[in-house]
């Protein structure tokens, strides 16, 4: 179960986004590391599954989004969160640079 506080930072991003809820459809999505998703979202995602299903005539699409797509989009948003705690003490031409 998503917890309280990533739910209630996705409808916070509702009243943020506001203005483009009149001409988008904006669901925030909250999804715990460990695959738990808020019910919104779940819902949202389960119609995007099965749009895509629909347009590719392809079953295991749905599969595909929950199970590769999303776990690959945490994975890379955790790995950038991680970096970002790490002081950075070189740059990167620096630390490529050739010694004389």
């Amino acid at each position: 179960m998503v917890t309280e506080n990533s739910t209630h930072g996705a409808y916070h991003d509702v009243r943020q986004y506001a203005p483009l809820v009149q001409t988008y459809v904006f669901v925030p999505i909250a999804v715990e590391t460990m695959g738990a998703i808020n019910s919104d979202g779940l819902e949202i995602l389960g119609d995007l599954g099965r749009r895509i299903t629909q347009v590719t005539d392809d079953i295991r699409e749905s599969a595909f989004l929950f199970h590769e797509r999303l776990s690959v989009l945490i994975q890379r948003y955790n790995a950038v969160a991680i970096q970002g705690t790490f002081a950075h003490t070189t740059s990167e031409d620096e630390f490529y640079a050739v010694p004389a």
